[in-house]
This record gives C-alpha cells, sequence and structure tokens, in this order.
C-alpha cells in the first residue's frame, strides 16, 4: 500500500525544527519513503492512496508517555484528594474480583478512540491488572491495541507485597484486623509475575508488524522485593523494554525513602544498579539536586504527568532542572481517573504554563518548541523508539497527523509552534494515520465501531459499578487511617517545597 499526501505544510520535528511551506509525502508500508515538492505520482499502483493536503499541517502524532488504561471507566468518579488516599479507590487493596478480558478490552479500546481522533499515535501503557492478572486478562488489554491500530508500549504493573509495607507509619497507624486482611489478601510470587511476563513478552511484543509492542513495570520501587525488580531489570535491558518507575510522586514517598530506606528512592534504586537508560522515571516531583544527576547519569527519561500531579495535589515537577540536567522529559495523561481525558494537546499547553509560576526567572520558563518536543519526541525516547516514531523523515514509521489550518486555531497564523500548544484543542485533526493506515479520517474512526464499543462501554458499566460501589465502601472505611498518615507525613520536613505556598 502507498499513501502519497499532496501540498502540506510540514513540521518535521527534526534537530533542526526543519519546515516545508508546501511539500508531499510518500508512504510506503508503513514507513515514509520520500519527503519533497512535487512528488512523482507513483504510476500503475492499484492500491495508491492520494491524500489533497492543500491547507493542512502535517506533523508526527503525539504520544501519550504515560497512562493506566484499566481506569478508563472512571473518569469523573473522585474529586481530588492525595495519591495514597485516591490509590484505596483506583487499585483497592482488599478486591478480590477481576475483571474480565472482554471488560479490558472495551476499557482499553474507549481510551485508543479518543486518542486517535485527537492525533495521538503512540502511547504508554503502565497496566495495571486488579486483584491480579490472568493471561487471558493480559490478552484482552493486548488485542485492543492490536485491533485499534494505535502504536503502544504495554506492561504489567503488578505490586506484590503486603500493602502496609508500601508506606510509612502506617503499620503502626492501622488496627491489627487490618492489618491481618492485608496480610492474608490475594498476592502473586516472583515465580508467578515472570511467568505473566513471559507469556505477554512472547505473545505480544513486537506484533502488529512492530507496532505493538512490550515493556516492564514494577509500579514502584517499594511495592515489590528486590529479587523481582533485578528480573525485571535485568529483562529491561536484556531485550531493551522500557522500564517504567513511579519514583517521588508525592512528599509521602520523599519520606518513605528516608523512613524505610535511609535514601531517597532515586538514589535507592541507583545504589541496586536498577537505574538505567531503560528506566522512565515516573513524576520525579519530590525529587533534589543529587537525584537529578542520577536520573540524568544514567540516562533515564521522566514521564511528566501535570494533569494528574495538580488533580491529586502532588506538587509541581522542578521541570527546568531536569531539562538542564539533559533529561529527556515526555508527556503523560495519566490515568482517567486522575486526569479526566487523554487529550495530550490540554496536558501540553498546562506543560507550557505550570512552570510559569515556580521560577521568576522567565527565561527558565518551558518554551512552545521544547513541550512540542515533549509531546512528540519526548514519548518516543521513552518508549524505546527513537528513531523510528517522533520525526517526520524518510525512513521513519509513518505515524503522522493532519491538521486544517482553516480553523479559528490558526486564524490568522503567527507562529505554528506557539499556537499548536497553547491554541489547539485537537478539534482541528483531520486525520490519523500510523503505521502508514489511516485510522481517522475527518472525525470518523476505520478501525473501530465507535457506535458499539460505547454502547457496550454502557453496558459493562452497570456490573462494573457495582464492584466500584463495594471497592469504595471499603477505602471509606480505610481512608481515615491512611490520612493520618499523609497528614504525618506532610508534617516531616524534607528540605524542599513542590507545592505553592499559600501562606503570604
Amino acid at each position: 500500500m502507498k499513501t502519497l499526501i499532496k501540498g502540506a505544510h510540514i513540521l518535521t520535528m527534526d534537530d533542526h525544527y526543519s519546515e516545508h511551506d508546501c511539500a508531499d509525502i510518500l508512504v510506503e508500508g508503513t514507513k515514509i519513503a520520500a519527503i519533497g515538492p512535487n512528488l512523482p505520482i507513483p504510476q500503475n499502483e492499484a492500491d495508491l492512496n492520494i491524500i489533497e493536503a492543500s491547507g493542512m499541517l502535517a506533523m508526527p502524532g503525539l504520544v501519550n508517555g504515560h497512562i493506566h488504561s484499566p481506569a478508563n471507566f472512571q473518569k469523573g468518579t473522585l474529586d481530588g484528594m492525595p495519591l495514597e488516599v485516591f490509590m484505596l479507590y483506583e487499585v483497592p487493596p482488599l478486591s478480590d474480583n477481576p475483571p474480565s478480558p472482554r471488560l479490558n478490552y472495551v476499557r482499553t479500546m474507549l481510551g485508543n478512540m479518543e486518542m486517535l481522533k485527537l492525533g495521538v499515535t503512540a502511547v504508554h501503557d503502565d497496566a495495571f491488572y486488579v486483584p491480579l492478572p490472568t493471561p487471558e486478562a493480559i490478552d484482552g488489554l493486548m488485542q485492543s491495541y492490536a485491533d485499534s491500530g494505535i502504536r503502544v508500549a504495554a506492561t504489567l504493573d503488578q505490586p506484590m507485597v503486603v500493602e502496609y509495607e508500601k508506606y510509612p507509619f502506617l503499620y503502626d497507624i492501622l488496627p491489627a484486623q487490618i492489618r491481618q486482611d492485608m496480610e492474608s489478601a490475594p498476592r502473586q510470587s516472583k515465580e508467578d509475575l515472570l511467568a505473566l511476563y513471559d507469556h505477554l513478552i512472547k505473545r505480544w511484543h513486537d506484533t502488529s508488524d512492530g507496532r505493538v509492542r512490550t515493556a516492564v513495570s514494577i509500579s514502584a520501587p517499594q511495592r515489590v522485593t528486590t529479587d523481582y525488580f533485578g528480573a525485571l531489570s535485568e529483562i529491561s535491558q536484556n531485550l531493551n523494554l522500557p522500564f517504567d518507575i513511579h519514583m517521588l510522586e508525592t512528599k509521602l514517598q520523599r519520606v518513605l525513602g528516608e523512613e524505610k530506606y535511609g535514601k531517597s528512592l532515586i538514589k535507592y534504586v541507583h545504589d541496586l544498579g536498577f537505574l538505567t537508560e531503560q528506566v522512565m522515571v515516573i513524576h520525579a516531583i519530590w525529587v533534589d539536586d543529587k537525584d537529578i544527576d542520577l536520573i540524568s547519569q544514567a540516562g533515564c527519561s521522566v514521564a511528566h504527568n501535570p494533569g494528574c500531579n495538580l488533580r491529586l495535589g502532588s506538587g509541581v515537577m522542578p521541570f527546568r532542572k531536569l531539562r538542564k540536567a539533559g533529561i529527556p522529559i515526555c508527556l503523560g495523561s495519566d490515568e482517567a481517573i486522575a486526569e479526566d481525558t487523554a487529550n495530550m494537546w490540554t496536558i501540553g499547553k498546562l506543560a507550557g504554563l505550570l512552570h510559569n509560576i515556580s521560577d521568576p526567572e522567565y527565561h527558565n520558563w518551558p518554551q512552545a518548541r521544547e513541550i512540542l518536543w515533549s509531546l512528540t519526541r519526548g514519548g518516543a525516547r521513552a518508549m524505546r523508539n527513537e528513531g523510528r516514531v517522533g520525526v517526520l523523515a524518510p525512513g521513519y514509521e509513518a505515524d503522522l497527523i493532519l491538521l486544517d489550518l482553516n480553523t479559528l486555531t490558526f486564524t490568522p497564523l503567527n507562529d505554528i509552534y506557539r499556537q499548536l500548544v497553547y491554541s489547539e484543542t485537537g478539534s482541528s485533526v483531520r486525520l490519523t494515520i500510523v503505521a502508514g493506515q489511516v485510522v481517522m479520517k475527518d472525525g470518523q474512526l476505520l478501525t473501530i465501531d465507535e457506535k458499539a464499543i460505547k454502547q457496550e462501554a454502557r453496558e459493562l458499566m452497570k456490573e462494573y459499578k457495582i464492584e466500584l460501589t463495594k471497592a469504595a465502601e471499603a477505602a471509606a472505611k480505610l481512608e481515615p487511617y491512611y490520612r493520618e498518615m499523609y497528614l504525618r507525613s506532610t508534617a516531616v520536613n524534607v528540605g524542599m517545597n513542590r507545592w505553592i505556598d499559600s501562606s503570604q
């Protein structure tokens, strides 16, 4: 199959931010074959698809650098609350009813549909399974990605230690009976989880012409044993798979590091020898200068999730410090229960504005081009897809979008980069192509029966809501103890502040 996109304004997002005022893009199979003005039309091609793109902007598709797709049914279900309390409702520690493979398929597809319609061509899914993963549950989720046409790197995110071991102070705060309930809650061993990873990787890695890939995840260092951590680190390095690790998302996690390990979580992972270039440090809010140096020296990426960070009151990540250290940053929407949309345009704008109030030196504020880099190439780097996606150039995978330059967003057109970051909402996206396949055109998904999936989601939600209600009731009983833990942690002086000071 060949596709010729004719007469577009092209942002390549290469190292020089090269642009073409009016040029063509030839796609052969899954890759870009040529870019330039007035490319010859291939002759005698029965399957040639010509797309007239006059008045359109062609650019690399956006990358959602971090989500948890199993929360896709839970948008709008909670008010803002601290992560440690919020997780009681999102991943209830005493849940015992696993979702069906079909539920995993449909709720993952909901997110895929939203992203493809908004010009997101790739997603990094740190997928958790409550209470426990099974091969069938994994297959349901992964099949959704295969069917939708989106590019993905997906993990198996499964904590495997007793709940109270993940937090500071909690053991002493909890009544004995609750501690006992936590100890008897279902958990899987290192061997169980590695067997599931074997299934995930052998069944799904590098399938669908390389569009569907896998990654590894421990969720967070305090949520797993060190031998399991080490086994996944070895897999990550041997297969060059992204390694997802949530670290220093909250002040409580800063306190936990000092209380449990006598050091920050970044230093703890570094000292174990597991801070490698495959690692994507997720959030990195409560980091100090030493942590930033270690992340930089290891060659890690950082996933910045500004919407989720604000929704849960986690704090403001030190964006400019990370960038000055040479750390590549991608942007993520995180999960639908904490950032209630997967719209990466709004995430980009938020990232472009939020850090302006963290430093009076305006020369340090984020620039539109670096935000757009994070939305495209930063995400590709974190997915270990650097050199394959994120740039429009011959030899790269044909993951690209067309936006209508005749919308109000671009009228008048003053600076394409700033208007993409600060004006665009996704409403100008007219075409989404992933791996050379047109998957969305003029608001219509071509690989998915949107109407049928939405109807099925509504039906599935009726039964699933019963489980959510049970989880919420259990969470409400635990919340007072977690609140005490949270308040005790916030009172600890950790030598930094990542919240806006409202006391003045």
